[in-house]
């Protein structure tokens, strides 16, 4: 039997010059994301291995006390092909495996945001290069059981103020 999975995906907040950690903005970035989520039943959060990445999930993880935290390492920041993404795919997607439905958040970068979006849509493989996706920007795709999956939304930063909305993308990109 399976149910529902309701993936949550967000690309980490805005990172130091360095990417050893966030900026001010960055850790305000993750915190009203952890306020966002705060009324999801989310089961897990996993992150990519990268420092900008664990630190985003942290920040989310201190406004939903009792979600696990776990690095999963299929969230890296490699461009994503079939053969890299396939573990990524197969870990994070289709329906759950148990019967009631499952909510999980994973926090990665622009990337494999793109990615899962792309597969989610059966979009040709090359078509993920036109996604871009601001920090703590929320994408949610759910998997239903014998159905197609559904992307719900992508890059929704409502939780954000405007002036922390658009970090991420290439300055040509923003309003």
């Amino acid at each position: 039997m399976s149910a529902v999975r309701h993936l949550w995906i967000a690309r980490h907040a805005f990172a130091n010059e360095d990417e050893s950690g966030l900026t001010g903005g960055g850790e305000q970035q993750a915190t009203l994301l952890g306020e966002r989520l705060a009324g999801v039943p989310l089961a897990a959060i996993s992150h990519g291995p990268l420092p900008r990445a664990a630190l985003t999930a942290a920040h989310v993880a201190a406004q939903l006390p009792g979600v696990p935290v776990a690095a999963a390492d299929e969230l890296d920041d490699n461009l994503p092909t079939p053969a890299n993404s396939a573990a990524m795919i197969a870990r994070f997607t289709g329906p759950a495996p148990a019967s009631d439905d499952h909510h999980e958040l994973v926090i990665t970068h622009a990337f494999q945001v793109a990615w899962f979006v792309r597969d989610a849509l059966e979009a040709p493989e090359d078509r993920w290069r036109g996604l871009n996706s601001c920090n703590t920007g929320l994408t949610l795709i759910r998997y239903f059981p014998g159905q197609k999956p559904r992307l719900i939304m992508f890059n929704d930063v409502s939780h954000l103020p405007p002036m922390l909305q658009w970090t991420g993308f290439p300055p040509e990109l923003r309003p």
